[in-house]
């Protein structure tokens, strides 16, 4: 599979230096083998999984953009990202990549190193649109489409695609995006990415004329370096109201490659005629699998965990949720709740998208929970990539390998292969599944049974962006 961009699991922290690494992504889901341990700065790297090369017939093609925000991962971290069974089952062309990430594909020194240094907050984002480039002029190859080019990732991998759509140097380079989990609407200010960089100057002993002397600082120091200046920059205070994309490594607003935020004030003119489709997982950030005791919350702890995010108004947003999920237990409900900046984020992207007016935008929710461990885990960060590439049954660690997760991974990806090729993702196997609008905004709930509710936790979202 390739080198990996070199990171350190811990470059993710909260103001008190805790990991906020999510427990349920690293413990559960990733799958690292010895090819996914080697790591090198020379690590731009494709992947290809296609039924048949140099066919007549040629097919849709599905890039993947690994999650890790722009810090961490790789194209090949989990067992779900093997583009096989997605390739065989669906007449498809799939592509995953390594790129630079963190300090080696986001560090703005263009404020201290002049023209030379111009674009290099955004080299990791530059990665990709070379891969996108190799796509175009190298695919037909391999059996596909160079025309019918969708994006997809998840997690820190959607907020790569949400970069992509703002950015000039990538249009015309995709027809098509999905963005799973990617909580982005904004990108960095430069004077937050230039304050990061003279930090890790600062930890290197290095002045803004010694710029060069990056390029030979070996990697396990400057990564470490890296780190510790993270730990300085200041953290949200609130999951609830936090903001993602305003924080950490990550793609710069420069004026230069990256214009504008990708989704704020609206969604980007740039690629209006691309559609999009946009959700989140039910319990994101936020599992059972490290509590053995989750099933055992009660309402009185519900309640403080809230209130202790919210303060003064906070029993009204448990009681708007509860309205929305009746039938969620304390901790479901709390898991819910914590999770919302995600689907806010969704939803705003779905919205933003569809005031445009020239392409539709879909939004769902996936809500099923897996069996395994007394289905504690719920719907947690990641379950459902394997659904979403139709490995539910590889995976099935996690989709705990049952008929009913069988065909929900059918469903699934019948419906991403559906939008891939046509921008529309109904199919027979699904409730009717209307594009957003601002009056119904329907979202398709992916669950047994699959179903669309319209506006769901409108009133609880209002509330929390109230308090």
């Amino acid at each position: 599979y390739g080198r990996i961009c070199p990171y350190q699991d811990s470059a993710h922290f909260d103001t008190n230096g805790k990991n906020l690494a999510n427990s349920d992504e690293d413990a559960f889901v990733l799958h690292r083998g010895a090819a996914a341990t080697v790591p090198g700065e020379d690590c731009l790297r494709v992947n290809v999984w296609t039924p048949e090369i140099n066919a007549s017939h040629k097919r849709p093609v599905m890039v993947y953009m690994h999650g890790g925000g722009f810090s961490a991962g790789s194209g090949h971290d989990l067992l779900s990202y093997d583009g096989e069974s997605l390739a065989r089952n669906h007449d498809a062309v799939v592509v995953n990549h390594n790129h630079r990430l963190n300090v080696y594909g986001y560090l703005n020194l263009g404020h201290l190193g002049g023209e030379e240094y111009a674009s290099s907050a955004n080299v990791g984002m530059l990665d990709l649109v070379a891969v996108l480039e190799w796509v175009r002029d190298n695919i037909t190859t391999f059996g596909g489409h160079p025309g019918s080019v969708t994006i997809f990732g998840q997690s820190g991998g959607g907020g790569k695609v949400l970069a992509l759509m703002a950015m000039p140097a990538a249009k015309g380079l995709f027809h098509r995006a999905i963005v799973q989990s990617g909580p982005f609407l904004k990108s960095l200010s430069t004077d937050y990415s230039g304050r990061l960089a003279e930090l890790l100057l600062a930890e290197l002993g290095l002045s803004k004329s010694q710029l060069s002397e990056l390029q030979v600082i070996p990697v396990d120091r400057l990564s470490g370096a890296a780190a510790e200046a993270m730990k300085k920059m200041p953290r949200p205070k609130s999951s609830l109201r936090r903001v993602y994309g305003e924080y950490d490594w990550g793609p710069t607003v420069d004026g230069l490659i990256l214009p504008r935020h990708p989704f704020d004030p609206g969604a980007p003119q740039i690629s209006a005629d691309v559609p999009l489709l946009t959700g989140t997982d039910l319990h994101e950030g936020v599992s059972g699998l490290d509590r053995p005791d989750a099933n055992a919350m009660g309402v009185e702890e519900l309640n403080r965990l809230v209130k202790e995010e919210i303060g003064d108004g906070s029993q009204t947003i448990i009681d708007a949720y509860r309205r929305d999920y009746p039938k969620a237990t304390p901790f479901d409900l709390y898991a819910i709740i914590a999770a919302a900046p995600f689907r806010r984020a969704a939803f705003e992207q779905a919205i933003r998208k569809a005031a445009l007016g020239s392409a539709p935008a879909y939004s769902y929710i996936y809500s099923w929970r897996t069996p395994v461990l007394d289905n504690r885990p719920g719907s947690f960060h990641a379950c459902e990539i394997a659904f979403t590439f139709d490995n539910a049954e590889i995976c099935d660690h996690y989709s705990g390998g049952t008929p009913e997760a069988f065909v929900l991974s059918k469903q699934i990806s019948t419906a991403w292969m559906n939008f891939a090729r046509t921008g529309n993702p109904n199919h027979d196997g699904l409730p009717h599944w209307p594009a957003y609008t601002s009056e119904r905004r329907a979202t398709m709930y992916f669950d047994t049974p699959c179903a669309v509710r319209n506006n769901p936790e409108g009133e609880g979202l209002r509330l929390i962006a109230q308090s």
